[in-house]
């Protein structure tokens, strides 16, 4: 995924309460809005013990309007009460990027 920089990124940062309890089902359906969201450019997620999920947005405009959409703040909500027992949300601006692919 190559984007024409700068652009932004949301990274969520968290840890999980035991048990699924409606999670992976509300973490699917919000990726599937957040893609339809004017602004949205991409997402990458990683989960162990510990949680990295990170949207990447055109601006911070789109940022702010993705954060306010409603059925985004009842999943905040819900993450709050039941999923998360900690979680640190970091808005960056990505100047740059480079990768590696090994060939073969």
């Amino acid at each position: 995924m190559e984007l024409k920089q700068p652009y932004y990124a949301v990274i969520f940062t968290n840890t999980r309460t035991e048990g699924d309890n409606g999670y992976a089902q509300m973490a699917q359906d919000m990726e599937d809005l957040a893609r339809k969201q004017p602004g949205f450019l991409g997402f990458e997620s990683a989960r162990s013990s510990l949680g990295i999920s990170v949207s990447y947005w055109k601006s911070l405009e789109s940022i702010t309007k993705w954060k306010a959409n409603m059925e985004h703040k009842v999943a905040q909500q819900k993450g709050k009460e039941q999923w998360y027992s900690w979680y640190k949300v970091r808005i960056c601006t990505v100047d740059r990027e480079y990768e590696f692919t090994q060939q073969g």
